[in-house]
């Protein structure tokens, strides 16, 4: 496979062209990435702010309402959880349980929590439970 990567004429917005004789996986991942959104809207009371995505450690669904997890904050979304998974498919988040996903990158380890659940310890010192419905998903996600 070639790569060939060239500067934008001049006030032209960078782009992507891609020309494959048949698309592949790896081809196929390669664009979802570039899909991926790079930053989100979140609100903090009144304020509307750009959350860039990697900061994101989990989100949440309490009482109909979405809330967003960074290192220290808690942002609040007017997506529904489910909005924002579908949202974010091409990264690296993972549905844990009915009302949480989970940046998988910023898990520290993973163990047991009994009756088939594990819990998550994140980078934060934070801790979220893995239902045991969506174990599976975490071990494939992990290799395990």
């Amino acid at each position: 496979m070639k790569i060939i990567i060239q500067d934008p004429p001049p006030g032209e917005e960078d782009r992507v062209i891609i020309s494959v004789k048949t698309m592949s996986e790896r081809v196929a991942r390669a664009i979802n990435i570039l899909k991926s959104p790079d930053d989100i809207t979140v609100y903090d009371g009144d304020k509307v702010l750009m959350l860039p995505v990697a900061g994101i450690f989990y989100a949440e669904s309490v009482d109909l309402k979405t809330y967003v997890y960074a290192e220290k904050s808690v942002f609040r979304s007017r997506l529904k959880l489910y909005e924002l998974e579908e949202l974010l498919v091409t990264t690296d988040f993972l549905r844990i349980s009915k009302q949480t996903i989970v940046n998988v990158r910023k898990i520290r380890n993973i163990a047991p929590a009994g009756d088939g659940r594990f819990s998550a310890k994140l980078t934060n010192g934070e801790t979220v439970i893995i239902s045991r419905q969506y174990v599976p998903a975490l071990k494939e996600r992990f290799g395990l």
